[in-house]
């Protein structure tokens, strides 16, 4: 055989074994509102005990009543995929139809809504810690969107505190992570290879910390004190709006009209960045779904256009700025870019979103796609910010990343 072949071989067969990190898809147009949570907490971010129930919903918008079925799939650390086989991470099957389902009830948009709960009478539970992916697809297997969760056990105390930067140039605008991991149950062995751990800022994973090492062992404990490598730019309190009574103006709410749907007008915005840091109480980019005189939100709340506008000035009038937040599990896309009106001098976007109460600040995307809040939010080391440190662990000879541990913690007690 010629070495030219050999070679040839060798370029064609290369590619089939790099394992590529997931990525979440994001929905269609007319999926929307999609809510991802455990059975103990609101997030969009489900990281819950092995055991927990895992709730998934949402609306599609295109009248049809689809069918919709969904996938479950288990990943390492780094998100590719585990060598376990399914009846070794799942007890029962997945690529189930979701059964769940119920029309609109008295709004001016039809939608239907969709709700899958874990373990059901088909998935009977997950049987392993670890990352997951769960994914929905159209009957014609078409993938809809995937979402992350993870599943952890808890076999260490995960002690998490939040410091001001001790870099000068940062003091300002920048909080750090601290970490104390331990147990009394398990033996740590070689930390520094074996012991992961992820470093997660208001449940957004793009912007998570990946993979921090231990720098010190004391006993049983693993100690992280970094500085740069665990710090989070402080950012600002999210702007928000209520209008669970879309007839009338709410909170943030300026005007109300009536066309096809409700459109409601928000207060302009300012940028925030040269002004003194102000508290006002948030829920770290979050949303929830509720409207007034209604016994259940999920079908009796209705959709409508949110006009968004932020004023302009000479730092960002050439700038690519978005409305960022949990109500769409932080994508960045054309439906969140905002344009800008030269007449008014005021960037201006509309959003079509159920009824409730939502969070959203304004982002800028650079050429490279990175996204700046600081330009126009400021960044502030008093802002309140939560934080959750994942644990994994994969010792000699296993077979997958367990998530062995959680840990939360507020920067509300921020200290130096």
């Amino acid at each position: 055989m010629s070495s030219k072949f050999k070679q040839t071989i060798v370029f064609l067969f290369f590619p089939l074994i790099i394992l590529s990190q997931v990525k979440e898809i994001n929905p269609p147009d007319y999926i929307k509102t999609i809510a991802f949570k455990s059975n103990t907490k609101e997030s969009q971010l489900p990281i819950l005990k092995l055991g927990e129930y895992l709730v998934l919903e949402f609306d599609a918008l295109n009248g049809n009543e689809e069918d919709y079925y969904y996938q479950i799939e288990h990943f390492n650390f780094d998100w590719t995929p585990s060598i376990l086989v399914k009846s070794e991470y799942m007890d029962g099957f997945d690529n189930q139809r979701i059964r769940d389902y119920e029309n609109s009830l008295n709004t001016y948009q039809i939608y239907s809504h969709y709700k899958l709960t874990i373990p059901n009478t088909q998935t009977k539970g997950l049987k392993v810690s670890g990352n997951y992916m769960l994914s929905v697809f159209n009957d014609d297997d078409e993938l809809m969107f995937s979402r992350k969760f993870m599943i952890y056990e808890n076999k260490t105390n995960v002690g998490v505190s939040i410091k001001r930067s001790r870099d000068i140039q940062f003091i300002e605008e920048k909080q750090r992570v601290d970490i104390v991991i331990s147990s009394n149950d398990m033996q740590l062995n070689n930390p520094k290879q074996n012991v992961k751990t992820l470093v997660i800022q208001n449940n957004n994973l793009n912007t998570a910390i990946s993979d921090l090492k231990p720098q010190y062992t004391i006993g049983n404990k693993l100690i992280y004190k970094y500085d740069t490598e665990s710090s989070f730019w402080g950012g600002n309190e999210y702007l928000y709006f209520e209008n669970k009574d879309i007839r009338a103006a709410n909170i943030g709410v300026q005007q109300v009209e009536l066309q096809d749907l409700y459109h409601n007008y928000l207060f302009a915005n300012t940028v925030r960045a040269s002004k003194p840091y102000t508290y006002n109480p948030d829920i770290n980019g979050n949303y929830l779904v509720t409207n007034v005189d209604a016994d259940d939100p999920s079908i009796e709340a209705d959709y409508v256009w949110v006009h968004f506008s932020l004023i302009a000035n000479k730092a960002i009038k050439d700038k690519s700025i978005h409305i960022y937040g949990n109500f769409n599990n932080y994508a960045i896309d054309e439906s969140t870019k905002m344009t800008y009106d030269d007449y008014n001098q005021v960037f201006t976007n509309a959003l079509l979103l159920k009824q409730g109460f939502y969070n959203y600040k304004y982002v800028i995307v650079n050429n490279s796609d990175n996204i700046e809040e600081g330009t126009i939010s400021g960044n502030y080391y008093q802002t309140e910010n939560n934080y959750k440190v994942v644990v994994y662990y994969r010792d000699l000879g296993t077979r997958y990343d367990k998530i062995i541990g959680l840990g939360e913690g507020s920067s509300v007690n921020i200290s130096n």
